[in-house]
């Protein structure tokens, strides 16, 4: 079966693609399929990780619950600020996702969005999350959140992801701003702490995304895109795991001579983050074999999401419980 196609310009190449063009006018969808396709574009997984920072952050910063207002500000106009990243993304990469199997079914190559109303919607939930973050918040928790909008969607998703095979290392900045965000809502500045835990997120991801990126290197390589996993040999992505993953436990536990971190946090960071190294190093002995499969890289692409959720669970509950471990800073 043959189809009518047109030429369309990605934003990302400034080249010229070609979009199949349905052959007849599409059913009109239901407004709750509709209204399932648009929360699709938000990426709603990566707003539950992003969540799993937020609050904790925020408690572990004010030594206690904050209150209310600011929380949910923080929490909605955080989460409304990630999902306008995710659409804006969807809208720039819906030349690559309709070649890669994983992202196939999503709603830009389904037809069940289109790019205008995605582009449209992608603008009106980045000044929604504003002027709730600004509102609930404050102008800095605002001001951080615009930088992230950016950093994801012109930074990495624009700039490097589809040249650099270090796409996914300064990319994912833009995952580490919640934490920035939650602290300058409770606190109305960034401190050490929160420097701290941006840089943990920063050195987190590699060793998150690398794995994934190891198991989907046919769609990567089909899609041209330079993912780590996609162009180089398996034992020299298991390295730059383990190395990754050594770098953010280490750095997990700065907040302990600061000052800051007690003896929940402290335990919790030593043991998931033994078990995080243990199993990165798991995976490179893994890797020297030539049987090797890249789907076996996936647990460690799990456990570092079960890694970085039981920390931040940590931070949460260490004010509640005793003194910090030393009494260097705040």
């Amino acid at each position: 079966m043959s189809s009518t196609v047109e030429p369309s310009v990605t934003a990302a190449e400034g080249v010229v693609s070609r979009e199949p063009e349905p052959a007849g006018p599409p059913r009109p969808l239901s407004l709750r399929r509709k209204a399932k396709a648009y929360l699709e574009l938000t990426k709603p997984r990566v707003i539950e990780l992003l969540l799993v920072t937020t609050l904790p952050t925020m408690i572990f910063a004010q030594r206690g619950f904050p209150d209310l207002v600011t929380m949910a500000a923080t929490l909605i106009g955080g989460a409304m600020a990630a999902g306008a990243s995710g659409a804006f993304n969807c809208y720039i990469d819906r030349d690559i996702d309709r070649v890669m199997k994983r992202t196939e079914r999503r709603p830009l190559v389904t037809g069940e969005v289109t790019p205008r109303e995605a582009l449209v919607f992608s603008w009106v939930l980045t000044a929604l999350s504003l002027v709730i973050l600004y509102v609930g918040a404050n102008l800095l928790a605002a001001a951080l959140g615009a930088a992230a909008i950016f950093f994801y969607v012109v930074v990495y998703s624009l700039v490097l992801k589809r040249r650099t095979e270090q796409n996914i290392v300064w990319g994912g900045i833009a995952g580490c701003f919640p934490v920035l965000i939650a602290w300058a809502a409770v606190r109305e500045s960034v401190e050490w702490p929160a420097v701290i835990l941006f840089v943990v997120i920063f050195l987190w991801t590699p060793p998150h995304y690398w794995p994934l990126s190891m198991k989907y290197k046919r769609d990567y390589q089909e899609a041209d895109v330079p993912m780590l996993g996609a162009v180089a040999s398996a034992r020299l992505v298991s390295n730059q795991v383990v190395l990754y993953a050594w770098a953010t436990v280490v750095c997990s536990l700065l907040l302990v001579p600061l000052g800051w971190a007690g003896i929940v946090y402290t335990a919790v960071a030593v043991g998931v983050g033994g078990w995080f190294v243990w199993e990165s190093h798991v995976l490179q002995r893994q890797a020297q074999s030539p049987d090797f499969e890249d789907r076996k890289a996936m647990r460690v692409f799990h456990l570092s999401i079960s890694y970085l959720t039981l920390l931040f669970i940590a931070l949460a509950v260490d004010p509640f419980v005793g003194a910090p471990l030393m009494q260097f800073g705040a």
